[in-house]
């Protein structure tokens, strides 16, 4: 049957933001109960920006946006949109979804399928400090679209300058959704979100910061995604 074109889906766009993060090891903290731990890291692919408003678009023909733009960031999604978007983006490339659906809606995760994800957060700090120790892997203004130059707003990703591994946006602009569930025994479902808003504080655009919510209730107009995959071993 011959294919229809709104069917068809370019990826190069998405190929070529893909950056190889190397393997490594990262320890972690929560402040909330004084706990560091440590875990190790394997090469992985992470994309060079958070998912564009365009992007978004093109999979799953919603736009929930605040604030309009084809290049802004995609924000007010909640977590459960952003694994639904991962799946539909590997369906259509042919490759594993990550996220199996239940007929009681939980959602689990399996780390061994080949399509895209989003990322754990330990992956997540690995790559946003991209080797540094310090809380930001720049000056703050050159980086980070946070609440003193913002404007009220989100702004076209790949504006500010990058990190050390070629990626944008790794704090300020929007908050990205990671894979992690939280505290299951205190707080159930919750999952995790990384590295600061538009709306933030400069203290709130750090490296180490951890935040939390509900995975289908919870969307806001400084929380968006960026998309994984795990790497092809050679």
């Amino acid at each position: 049957m011959a294919q229809n074109a709104s069917d068809i889906f370019d990826f190069s766009s998405i190929l070529n933001q893909m950056v190889e993060i190397p393997g490594g090891k990262i320890t972690l903290r929560d402040d909330r109960i004084k706990h560091n731990w440590t875990t190790d890291i394997e090469p992985f692919l992470l994309a060079r920006f958070p998912v564009t408003q365009d992007l978004y678009f093109e999979i799953t023909k919603e736009s929930p946006n605040t604030f309009l733009g084809d290049k802004k960031p995609v924000e007010t999604v909640s977590w459960k949109e952003a694994v639904i978007y991962c799946n539909l983006l590997s369906e259509k490339a042919g490759l594993q979804s990550c996220y199996i659906f239940s007929k009681s809606e939980e959602i689990t995760f399996d780390s061994k399928a080949d399509g895209y994800r989003l990322p754990t957060e330990a992956e997540w700090e690995y790559a946003c400090k991209a080797g540094s120790t310090e809380i930001r892997y720049g000056d703050i203004d050159r980086i980070a679209w946070y609440k003193d130059n913002s404007k009220g707003m989100t702004h076209n990703v790949g504006m500010k300058e990058p990190n050390s591994w070629g990626l944008y946006d790794m704090l300020g602009n929007v908050w990205e959704w990671c894979s992690d569930i939280y505290d299951e025994k205190v707080y159930g479902s919750y999952r995790i979100f990384r590295g600061g808003g538009w709306s933030d504080e400069a203290r709130g655009c750090l490296a180490t910061n951890r935040r939390r919510s509900h995975p289908i209730s919870f969307k806001i107009d400084d929380l968006g995604f960026r998309i994984a995959r795990n790497l092809k071993k050679k």
